[in-house]
């Protein structure tokens, strides 16, 4: 796979923004601003790394208009840098779409695969499943039956759709992703545990991106849901009946359990944990490392779990959480023998 190349003014013409400089400079890759080298396209989004603006190598850098002037390169003027490159990251995406068609290997046992579709090596498309206008199924992919896959999706190698998942259109599915395995439910029983047969689905909405190797469980009954422009990282664990707003952002490890409710464009930190049964409004942030063990009812930030610290200092702490109970007596005696002296006075 080549990588594309765009002088400055091809450049800032596909990202419809002015430039200034030399427009016939050629941009072969990106790079940091920090280590960017001749041929290099760069960005500055944080005013913070100012500093490393006028030591880079960087052909051209995109900028905001107040740090045109202090760009000793070609400049690409955005009033968003960070935006502006995210777009421009599509255009040296080395990845090419394949040639549409079912690779010889793949076992396709339905008729609803669009013409346009692309179909890879070792992919089984089982009997009902529908595969939209434009879609790639990379090697290995497995839909079950009566599954459904929108437009112009991209899963990539090794996903595995079970039965009647429907997705939407625009979907990006990467390695590894189980999407519709049974939910965790099962019953006591004097003889040991007896299995709920998860008889709902998994629906997810258009440009969603779910990364490597997450699971997201079918529904119990009713189906597991995921809103539009949903974002997940990797290794993201969603149990079944959990309702994911729009436009919702999930890193690495986090893991939510059954039958929660979460609002639209919230964020969740690394590893966040959400116990179960749970409703989260609107646009809450969740810093990494948190337990969320009740709903939380208003927009805003929340955090939970203690941050690093040295060993030493950690330890007293520790050593002094363990008698908090006995400190919390003593001072409900103390403030008892106050009042009665007051009341003496």
């Amino acid at each position: 796979m080549s990588t594309p190349t765009f002088s400055v003014a091809e450049l800032a013409a596909a990202l419809d923004l002015a430039f200034s400089g030399q427009g016939d400079e050629l941009l072969t890759g990106l790079a940091p601003l920090a280590s960017a080298k001749a041929g290099e396209l760069s960005f500055l989004a944080n005013v913070k790394y100012k500093s490393q603006l006028s030591e880079s190598g960087a052909t051209a850098v995109i900028v905001h208009p107040s740090m045109q002037a202090d760009c000793p390169a070609s400049a690409i003027i955005a009033d968003n840098p960070y935006l502006a490159y995210a777009r421009a990251s599509a255009l040296f995406d080395p990845w090419r779409r394949p040639a549409a068609g079912v690779h010889a290997s793949a076992v396709v046992l339905s008729s609803k695969v669009h013409p346009s579709a692309a179909i890879g090596a070792n992919c089984v498309i089982e009997e009902g499943a529908e595969i939209g206008e434009g879609t790639v199924v990379g090697p290995g992919t497995v839909i079950g039956a009566d599954a459904k896959v929108g437009k112009h999706c991209l899963l990539h190698a090794n996903v595995t759709l079970y039965h009647k998942v429907v997705l939407g259109d625009h979907c990006v599915i990467h390695s590894g992703v189980v999407i519709g395995a049974d939910g965790f439910g099962f019953a006591p029983s004097p003889e040991g545990w007896v299995k709920v047969h998860q008889i709902g689905s998994v629906r997810i909405g258009s440009r969603v991106e779910i990364g490597a190797c997450s699971s997201i469980d079918r529904g119990a009954i009713t189906d597991t849901i995921l809103g539009d422009g949903v974002i997940l990282d990797d290794q993201i664990l969603i149990a079944h009946n959990v309702e994911i707003g729009s436009g919702t952002a999930m890193a690495g490890g986090c893991q939510v359990a059954g039958s929660t409710k979460i609002g639209k464009n919230c964020t969740f930190g690394g590893s966040v944990g959400v116990l179960g049964h749970l409703q989260i409004a609107d646009n809450v942030h969740v810093t990494a490392r948190s337990l969320v063990a009740k709903s939380l009812t208003e927009a805003g930030a929340y955090s939970s779990g203690v941050s690093a610290m040295e060993s030493s200092v950690w330890r007293k702490s520790m050593a002094r959480l363990g008698r908090l109970d006995e400190l919390f007596r003593r001072v409900l005696s103390l403030e008892k023998s106050l009042k009665n002296e007051e009341g003496k006075s």
